[in-house]
């Protein structure tokens, strides 16, 4: 019954509508029409979709190279912290359990904390287009 249950709601995942006494729990970590420095999404890539999930783990005290994404991610920090900042200057610190929205072709660079940073990145993107660049 669990299952049929289960099965049930995520057909039904648009609308997330679970009740707490279901065995399946939903909780929005964020949802946005921007990047986290407030510049508004224009379009995802037009064509045949690919998503793409990566596991990222950052070492300590790492200063990663400056690049730029063409498409909107979206990111969710399972430990560690990172700070992202922008050439001009704009940075925010981003948190274990925290969600990040990435800026598109806006060139940027992470850096972490003492501890490692393990992120789960979320690429909407199209065959042959590169994540980052």
């Amino acid at each position: 019954m669990r299952i049929m249950t289960a099965a049930l709601l995520a057909s039904s995942l648009p609308c997330f509508a679970a009740s707490s006494s279901s065995p399946v729990q939903f909780e929005t970590l964020i949802q946005t029409t921007s990047a986290w420095d407030s510049t508004p999404y224009k379009a995802y890539p037009t064509g045949q979709p690919q998503i793409t999930i990566v596991k990222v783990t950052i070492a300590p005290h790492t200063v990663m190279k400056w690049h730029s994404h063409p498409m909107p991610n979206a990111g969710y920090i399972l430990s560690g912290d990172l700070t992202v900042e922008k050439k001009d200057g704009n940075k925010r610190h981003f948190v274990a359990g925290q969600a990040i929205t990435e800026t598109v072709d806006s060139v940027h660079r992470g850096i972490t904390g003492a501890k490692p940073a393990v992120l789960i990145v979320f690429y909407p993107g199209t065959p042959g287009l590169p994540l980052s660049y």
